[in-house]
């Protein structure tokens, strides 16, 4: 009988590098072997990058290794995407790589290309070693949607070279599941496979799980009596915004399990059972807080950057890489559910910096206004718009309201946020619906 290495079963050995047990165990550490830990780790990967890695023996240049202790961090510069470009004056293939590769690149096994919702795409490379880190990344994901061998876990998403569900899809395989890919199949064709092949678990953005729900109604499925048991989702805020995550809930009859991560990080963050925020996988990922628009720690509760380093990932680390997310620093004290002592970040993924609007002097992150639509059900899809008029900011929200009745929306709008905001609604199927990432917010000043 196959042994599921959920429950520290050995299916697929040497496939995943840490146990069920072992990843409790790091998860329970006290704060000074948490600190123990991440301090050796990095310090191992500073002396194996800087004889090699070409951006990194500059930034770092005059740094003394090993380093005495994890404040020693703070010392160091930090990283943006920018300084990830790749040298202006380079060619050919070299023009479209990640500028923090450590390795010629015959020793990259992996392509992928960052979203480009953000800028322009970013060529990252992974070497084996790499993406095995990956791999036993996502285990804590997988861990906490009890992802178990035999399950059957359905990828509705698009492979290409966007990194998205890739490493999940690995990662699951490694833990001895059926894995389902859907390429580039239509919504209605992806509905037909995880009712046919019988998926447990379902892997998509917030977006496109709510989008499956809409399109499964109108065909007459009912997901709810369907086997699906987990949806775990990331991509964009969602998986621990109380409303969207209820009304994914509701609709699948499935428990949502968030994740959080990057191209150019990794599957840094899972969520909790409870869909209160995401943790912080910080034995390969260590963790700051910066104020927002400046570089100076983050104060306890505060509104804050989150910056991340890569404590495993020697092909194409970042260290101190501003992610651009939008959190609130958590406060150290009990762990939240009494066993895992993570970084816990109530309320998961915010915003982004660079996606944070201030209209009329409010400041207003999508996840704030993602909450409040999607409390209405009768609100099938929204699209958000900022206009300048008369040197004065104005936001807008169209929206598919079976209802017909905006006004409850902009009275909700009003208290929530304290900005009037214009509602509109739009005859249904004629806003734009989405598979990957949402891009629902429009600012046109």
């Amino acid at each position: 009988m196959l042994l599921s290495p959920a429950r520290g079963g050995a299916y697929h050995a040497g496939m995943i590098c840490l146990s069920y047990e072992e990843r409790r165990r790091l998860e329970q550490l006290e704060s000074d072997a948490l600190a123990a830990h991440q301090l050796q780790r990095l310090n191992t990967l500073l002396a194996t990058i800087l004889p090699h890695n070409r951006l990194y023996a500059e930034r770092l240049a005059g740094v003394k290794l090993p380093l005495r202790s994890l404040a020693d961090l703070a010392e160091l510069p930090l990283t943006t995407k920018d300084d990830l470009l790749p040298a202006p004056n380079s060619e050919g293939f070299a023009a479209h790589l990640a500028a923090n590769l450590t390795w010629p690149v015959d020793a990259y096994v992996r392509f992928h290309r960052t979203s480009g919702t953000h800028g322009r795409p970013l060529v990252v490379l992974d070497t084996a070693d790499d993406w095995q880190w990956w791999i036993d990344a996502w285990q804590f994901v997988l861990d906490a949607a009890e992802l178990e061998a035999g399950d059957r876990a359905v990828m509705a998403f698009s492979f290409g070279p966007f990194i998205g569900f890739w490493s999940a899809f690995d990662a699951a395989l490694a833990r001895g599941a059926l894995v389902v890919p859907t390429g580039g199949m239509s919504t209605q064709a992806r509905l037909d496979l995880i009712q046919s092949c019988g998926a447990t678990v379902a892997f998509c953005t917030p977006s496109y799980a709510l989008h499956m729900a809409e399109t499964a109604a109108k065909q007459g499925i009912d997901l709810a009596s369907l086997p699906v048991r987990r949806i775990i989702v990331a991509g964009e805020p969602g998986g621990s915004v109380p409303s969207t995550r209820g009304r994914i809930e509701s609709a699948w009859n499935a428990r949502v399990v968030d994740h959080s991560g990057a191209s150019e990080v990794g599957p840094w963050g899972y969520g909790d059972a409870e869909g209160r925020g995401l943790y912080i996988n910080e034995c390969d990922f260590l963790p700051e807080f910066l104020t927002i628009g400046r570089d100076q720690r983050a104060n306890e509760g505060e509104l804050a950057e989150l910056v991340i380093t890569t404590l495993g990932r020697a092909g194409c680390p970042v260290i101190r890489y501003r992610t651009g997310d939008v959190v609130r620093r958590p406060r150290r004290d009990n762990p939240v559910d009494g066993a895992c002592r993570f970084t816990f970040l109530a309320g998961g993924i915010l915003g982004r910096t660079d996606d944070m609007l201030i209209v009329r002097g409010v400041n207003v992150f999508p996840s704030a206004i993602d909450e409040i639509v999607r409390g209405f059900p009768e609100i099938a899809e929204y699209r958000v718009r900022i206009v300048r008029t008369n040197h004065l900011d104005k936001l807008s929200i169209e929206v598919e309201d079976i209802l017909a009745a905006p006004q409850r929306v902009a009275v909700a709008m009003q208290l929530r946020l304290g900005l009037k905001v214009e509602v509109l609604v739009v005859p249904g199927g004629t806003l734009p619906r989405f598979e990957g990432k949402g891009k629902r917010f429009i600012d046109e000043r």
